[in-house]
């Protein structure tokens, strides 16, 4: 018996900033992926959060126009409105 798997597709959202960056700990509190501060350390330190496809376990990352935050199946595109 053969048995095909076939991967969720993923979700996308496009996330506006006003600003030049926004710190990763932040952006996690904004979108309300975490809760308060001392969640979003955990989940960054808990390697639960990928930059531009890599972990990043920096909570003070700048995340800027162009930048893809994935976390929980979901990639966040994040665009400057300047």
């Amino acid at each position: 018996m053969k048995i095909k798997v076939i991967p969720a597709k993923r979700k996308s959202e496009t996330v506006t900033i006003k600003t030049e960056f926004i710190r990763l700990d932040a952006f996690l509190k904004f979108k309300g992926i975490a809760q308060t501060g001392g969640h979003a350390k955990a989940l960054i330190q808990d390697a639960k959060i990928k930059v531009n496809g890599e972990i990043c376990t920096a909570r003070g990352k700048k995340i800027r126009n162009k930048d893809t935050v994935s976390v929980f199946g979901v990639d966040y595109h994040i665009k400057n409105e300047n």
